[in-house]
């Protein structure tokens, strides 16, 4: 049979194995989402999923994982009935429209709702969640990890924070994220949230709206308390910007947040009873804002007019938080009042929540009753037993407070977006094409076009940054004589409006803090303190003066100064600039690590030498040493030991002694040094012209002449150095021209002729060494310390052209710390090229360490 008719059999038989082997992986599930499944606070099934995510919970147990095992889940503690109504009002806006046959007719809308936790790492997690699912995925997809989102759109959250952490993971799939609460306005870039929208005006229109009616009164000397999280922040900043405009001053700026310790609080708390402002501006969420009443009713601080945005001005258990009437007569801007027909009465029955998760609706039934089920795990104490039939109408709480309403009325505006955009994909008409395969990015696409009427006839789109229009109403805070605040309405803000025409105030009377019907006084007078001087502010007539800070090294100390003194030279102006302090000194310390380092390096170096030494007096008998004048090595190993210690006289507070010593001996210690290479390149080179007919130079360049040669060398040396002392000694000096701050302790070299005739010298011994050396390099190799000498003498000069426009440029102690580097530097340079080798055969290569080796003849070779 040929190949050609085997063939279909063995392509029958591959195509049987690929089967079999498809089957066996059929059943087993390959795709998972990693992690412990999220399951949902409230969920029903519909045709079309929406996501919700609210905060049931407010605080979270804070554990320290030590993470030797797996991290438990969050704990949330807290229970926030907000987040219950915020849910109660996403199912009326989903009821009401499963119900209606105008709007999605034939598709019923489920959900899926989550509690965040107030937490931003919760939040990404539940988000993740919605848009993935818990389900698991098979092999038998053709696509087995991929699949359309699980959720349509997403409603939530109230924190600017979390819907920015949100938003950034789910933005890359186009799964909208409408908010009703979250206002920071640095969620309307498109570049960085491009599928976040709300129903609730950015804090870019509110900002300017609250600095305007900070204007309107008069106030240009305030204070400034908020949230420090981005809506907080970003919402002040804003605000300062614009009242800056305005000619408006502020006194302080401080932030908190709700896990801030006491002892932050209390220092807040501080300011504001230190401070001469009388009125605050606030961008603070309602938990921060309970932790500052504490604080100051504790302290029965009162009198403050209160400036606040809608995250508390109008609801009412803020108001009911107030008993010492800290915020009596505050004024602010809220959403427009709202009311939906049937909202109430659906977000007071609590049977719906009923299909959460017992361990979830048993807790919110506890709290919202203040009782306690038999098999419950509550640690609360509460002696009522639950009956599971109490009456939600004879319960005054949180829950049952509709003063929120205007935010309620967001989410169900953010439903009605989503539902009128499906109406517009599904070509609804009487009924709705519901085999179309929804697609996220088009939903989102849709949800930026809609333009419909609530059946409150209120206009619902969005602009081009996902914002809706921005109106407001200004509300006034006035007790009545039962002790309930009535949120009254005195005015309206339109963005939409001119700006000479946006704010508008209503001809009613206002109440004002404590109780006063005359606005209250709040003017920049404050007196400008020592460290600063008064400037008039140019083109700002409403503020009378700035407190300008002193330039360094000036000083005020006294009290609405109009002028700076300056400190004298050798003091500098503190950090208050309220009196002159005498300047730091600076010199290289040994304490300082750059000081630590060279000097272990200068220790080091002695070490090593000393090791050289001990190893070529341990081996002073054998050819390697005597072949290369003994004594001369060992009076250069000496003279390596001074060159190392001497860097040391660098480092440390420059005396006259010091300064001195340091010059000199460096000058010394290093001709010495030279003066044996030198000597040691004049044998070699001698020696070797000595094995010329006729030649007698070795008698002329013996032993003697070589001690006497380095004596003289390092007289000459010894010579110039006296002079320069004699004449114009190096002396210590306090320089005050290379930083302002500072004195640099450093030793002034007296007479520049003097040091640069040190060097100058040190330099023409080192070329004269170099040239001999370079003159020597063809000499036989087992006989010949030139080479090395001539790479020692190179790195020697190479090191000390660098130094001299390092030096000169280089400021304070590191001019310092340049010198010492050189000396090391050429130190070491000369230790390692001479002694290393030798000490390489000496210790390693014991075979070349012969007589024989050493007067073997080899031909010589360039260089």
């Amino acid at each position: 049979m040929t190949s050609t008719q085997r063939w279909p059999e063995k392509g029958l038989a591959l195509l049987q194995l690929l089967l079999v082997a498809s089957f066996s992986q059929a059943v087993e599930l390959v795709c998972r989402r990693r992690g412990d499944p999220e399951n949902p606070q409230l969920s029903k099934d519909g045709d079309i999923i929406l996501g919700g995510i609210f905060s049931f919970h407010l605080k979270w147990e804070n554990r320290q994982d030590m993470y030797m095992h797996k991290p438990l889940p969050l704990q949330c503690t807290s229970l926030h009935f907000r987040g219950f109504q915020y849910a109660q009002a996403m199912l009326f806006a989903i009821e009401e429209i499963n119900n209606s046959t105008d709007i999605l007719p034939g598709i019923s809308l489920g959900y899926k709702i989550y509690d965040a936790c107030a937490s931003i790492a919760r939040g990404v997690r539940v988000a993740l969640a919605l848009a993935n699912g818990n389900e698991v995925v098979s092999a038998l997809s053709h696509a087995p990890c991929t699949r359309p989102a699980q959720v349509q759109a997403i409603m939530g959250e109230s924190f600017s924070s979390i819907c920015m952490a949100i938003a950034t993971v789910i933005g890359p799939f186009h799964i909208p994220l409408i908010s009703h609460l979250a206002t920071c306005a640095c969620l309307s870039d498109k570049t960085k949230y491009p599928s976040f929208l709300r129903t609730i005006p950015s804090d870019y229109y509110q900002s300017r709206a609250l600095a305007q009616l900070v204007k309107y009164f008069g106030w240009t000397w305030v204070g400034a308390i908020r949230t420090n999280d981005d809506y907080g922040n970003n919402g002040m900043a804003t605000f300062t910007e614009t009242a800056q405009r305005l000619g408006i001053c502020l006194e302080y700026s401080v932030a908190l947040f709700r896990t801030d310790p006491p002892d932050k609080i209390q220092k807040i708390v501080d300011v504001i009873e230190t401070s001469t402002s009388k009125v605050i501006v606030t961008f603070i969420a309602t938990t921060e804002l309970y932790l500052i009443i504490d604080e100051l009713s504790y302290r029965n601080l009162t009198g403050y007019q209160w400036v606040g945005t809608e995250a508390w001005i109008f609801d009412s258990e803020t108001a009911a938080k107030n008993r010492h009437h800290i915020l009596d007569g505050a004024i602010g801007l809220s959403i427009p009042k709202a009311h939906v027909s049937g909202m109430r009465e659906f977000m007071l029955n609590v049977k719906p929540l009923n299909s959460s998760s017992s361990e979830f609706f048993t807790e919110f039934w506890e709290t919202l009753f203040s009782c306690k089920f038999k098999q419950s795990k509550s640690s609360a104490g509460n002696q009522r037993e639950c009956t599971g039939h109490e009456d939600v109408t004879g319960v005054q709480n949180s829950f049952t407070d509709m003063s929120l309403m205007p935010l309620f009325y967001n989410v169900y505006k953010g439903v009605y977006a989503v539902a009128h955009a499906l109406h517009s994909i599904l070509s609804c008409n009487k009924t709705c094409d519901s085999k179309m395969q929804l697609d996220p990015f088009m939903i989102l696409q849709d949800i930026k076009k809609v333009h419909f009427k609530t059946k409150k006839g209120d206009e619902v789109y969005f602009n081009e940054n996902g914002d809706p229009p921005a109106k407001y109403e200004i509300i006034n805070w006035q007790p009545t004589e039962n002790g309930i605040v009535d949120f009254v309405t005195v005015g309206l803000y339109d963005s939409s409006l001119p700006a000479d025409k946006r704010l508008t105030l209503q001809n009613k009377s206002l109440i004002w803090a404590q109780n006063s019907h005359q606005v209250p006084l709040s003017v920049c007078s404050e007196k400008c303190p020592p460290g600063t001087r008064k400037v008039l502010q140019k083109g700002k007539p409403v503020c009378c003066y700035d407190c300008l800070r002193c330039a360094e090294g000036e000083i005020s100390n006294v009290t609405d100064s109009i002028t700076c003194v300056r400190c004298d030279p050798e003091f500098w102006s503190n950090e208050r600039r309220d009196a002159c302090v005498k300047k730091e000194a600076e010199f290289l310390s040994y304490e300082e690590i750059m000081g630590a380092l060279l000097t272990a390096a200068s220790l080091f170096g002695t070490c090593m030498t000393a090791v050289v030494a001990f190893v070529f007096f341990r081996y002073r008998q054998t050819p390697v040493v005597r072949a290369n004048n003994s004594e001369l090595s060992f009076l250069l190993l000496v003279s390596l030991t001074l060159c190392f210690l001497c860097s040391m006289t660098f480092i440390g507070r420059p005396s006259e002694w010091s300064c001195m010593l340091r010059h000199t001996a460096f000058g010394i210690t290093f001709v010495l040094c030279i003066s044996c290479v030198l000597g040691k390149t004049m044998v070699v080179l001698m020696a070797f012209r000595a094995t010329l007919p006729g030649s007698n130079v070795m008698k002329w360049f013996g032993p003697v002449q070589q001690k006497l040669s380095v004596l003289g060398f390092t007289l000459i040396q010894v010579l110039i150095c006296i002079l320069w002392l004699t004449i114009s000694p190096p002396f210590p000096f306090k320089n005050f021209q290379k930083f302002k701050d500072k004195i640099i302790l450093e030793c002034a070299l007296g007479s520049a002729v003097g040091f640069w005739a040190v060097l100058g010298y040190i330099g023409l011994l080192a070329m004269l060494c170099f040239i001999l050396a370079f003159l020597a390099r063809k000499l036989p190799d087992n006989f010949n310390e030139a080479k090395f000498i001539t790479f020692s003498m190179l790195i020697f000069c190479a090191v000390w052209i660098t130094f001299v426009p390092a030096y000169v440029s280089s400021p304070g102690k590191f001019s310092v710390a340049v010198e010492i580097f050189a000396i090391l530097a050429s130190s070491f340079g000369l230790l390692i090229c001479i002694f290393i080798p030798k000490c390489y055969i000496i210790l390693l290569k014991p075979e070349k360490n012969t007589k024989k080796n050493m007067m073997g003849k080899a031909a010589p070779k360039s260089f």
